[in-house]
């Protein structure tokens, strides 16, 4: 407690030194984080109920829309059964056995699979409330400024800009930022390595009721119209679809290309989505949103600090689904401060722990990044989905890369490619 004592007291020197601050602004706590999406409330929850004094703080009030698809893939439901919630998650969402994927030449196949889908307005509080029950303190909206430094350098809190405008200064022990996909906080942190995201997604919600028993499963499309992206209509519950387009893309082979016009794109060409539109009530605007993927674009710690979440490119670059990982990422941050906690471990011993829990994932990430090729050449789709529909095995090895059992990047390596034309290789 002697930490939190030396930081609160360099905390509070800051906030006399500015005479209108506001009371209700505690100076300090044990952890200070910034992000209240998946992987910030993950990382609350866990440290509030290993007995922290933890802040949470977001940039927006509570409830507030997220842009996303929305889906929940197995990876997920094991994270938020981990967090208590998933039973109430469930309850709200709209479960789904199957993903359906549709090649360029129409073709079809149906894999197997535990799925849900739960727009984030309605996750995001789940989460947010089960932190806030575990002891969490609610700070919002607070947007992230920059954080206090010690003379050494290390990080010892954060400066939140309020309402009013002003600049306050919040001290903590730990910092862990989980501000998603935007440059600005990271960069203001001096943790970012990368400004430019690694995709783009643009989706919207339609409700039309007769669609219900057309669309049961999350239907992912490739087409050589949608070439570098694909589009995706996902079931939600009351006759609400989460319908859009993502294009996902390497450091180096950025696309330049027209979210809308590839949406009106994947609405003209296939046929449910043309039906789902046709017949809807648009419910909002479109919205668009950045992705960072691979675990690429941020250093992961600094003194003082953890990153977590997309802020740390917990997303996967072929798929773009990156619930999972991101409250995957934020509980392994919490774990990291906890037991430097309870084994009394020194900064840089926290620090490597977690670099390491995140080098453990960074495999699958690049399976991701190689399997982006589907994305790059929408005939690799087609070639899988016909050898799919041929071969129980191979839906079986597909099924699993959702279950996460399998590797993606097996199916579109040149063996994988040559395994799929001759099966006997």
């Amino acid at each position: 407690m002697a930490a939190v004592a030396a930081v609160a007291a360099v905390a509070v020197a800051a906030v006399a030194a500015d005479p209108v601050a506001p009371a209700p602004l505690p100076a300090a706590c044990e952890v200070l984080v910034v992000g209240a999406g998946p992987a910030g409330s993950a990382c609350a929850q866990m440290l509030a109920r290993a007995g922290f004094d933890v802040v949470l703080a977001d940039q927006q009030s509570f409830p507030r829309d997220k842009v996303c698809g929305d889906g929940l893939i197995p990876d997920a439901h094991r994270a938020l059964e981990r967090l208590g919630v998933l039973e109430e998650v469930l309850a709200r969402a709209r479960s789904a056995t199957h993903v359906g994927c549709v090649g360029p030449s129409g073709g079809r196949v149906e894999l197997p699979a535990h799925l849900a889908v739960l727009p984030r307005r309605e996750l995001d509080e789940i989460l947010r409330q089960s932190a806030l029950d575990a002891g969490v303190r609610w700070l919002a909206p607070a947007r992230f400024d920059a954080p206090l430094l010690d003379a050494g350098q290390r990080v010892i809190g954060a400066r939140l800009v309020l309402p009013d405008g002003a600049s306050r200064a919040l001290g903590a022990r730990w910092t862990v930022l989980a501000t998603g996909a935007a440059s600005v906080p990271l960069n203001a942190a001096g943790m970012c390595t990368r400004r430019t995201p690694s995709g783009m997604a643009l989706r919207g919600y339609i409700r039309n009721d007769t669609m219900v028993e057309r669309v049961k499963g999350l239907d992912v499309v490739w087409h050589r119209a949608l070439r570098r992206g694909y589009g995706w209509i996902f079931p939600c519950a009351g006759g609400v679809f989460n319908i859009g387009v993502g294009i996902t893309h390497s450091r180096v082979d950025a696309p330049d290309v027209n979210l809308r016009d590839l949406f009106t794109t994947f609405t003209r060409l296939y046929a449910p989505a043309r039906e789902l539109m046709a017949g809807g009530e648009p419910l909002g605007p479109l919205k668009g949103a950045p992705l960072r993927c691979s675990l690429d674009g941020a250093n992961w710690s600094r003194s003082g600090m953890l990153v977590a979440g997309e802020a740390a490119g917990s997303t996967y670059l072929f798929t773009g689904e990156g619930i999972g990982k991101a409250l995957e990422t934020g509980m392994l941050a919490a774990q990291a401060i906890a037991e430097g906690r309870d084994q009394r471990l020194g900064d840089a011993q926290v620090r490597d722990r977690y670099e390491a829990a995140l080098h453990a994932l960074k495999p699958r990430f690049d399976a991701y990044e190689q399997a982006n090729r589907i994305n790059n050449h929408p005939w690799l789709a087609d070639l899988l989905i016909w050898r799919a529909r041929r071969s129980e095995s191979v839906r079986n090895r597909l099924s699993g890369v959702i279950e996460e059992i399998h590797a993606p990047h097996t199916f579109v390596t040149a063996r994988g490619v040559l395994r799929l034309l001759l099966p006997s290789v």
